[in-house]
């Protein structure tokens, strides 16, 4: 299966962000379980305030035990 072009997108502002030096992680609050998790995002500026985009929450626990590769 090819990767979407919205991912790759996503995956090369996720790489510009960290050459950049503008990527942080933060702690925060999903929306359908309330629990915390630990999100990886780009920052940015508009109009002098702090943007934070989001990409994905880190995994918990062993991340090799809850993803396997493509067939």
């Amino acid at each position: 299966m090819a990767i979407p072009d919205y991912a790759r997108t996503n995956f090369n502002t996720l790489l510009r962000a960290a050459k950049d030096g503008n990527l942080a992680l933060m702690e925060c609050t999903e929306v359908g379980s309330g629990e915390t998790r630990y999100v990886l995002c780009a920052v940015g500026r508009d109009d002098g305030d702090y943007v934070m985009t989001p990409f994905g929450h880190l995994a918990p626990g062993n991340p090799y035990d809850a993803y396997i590769p493509p067939a």
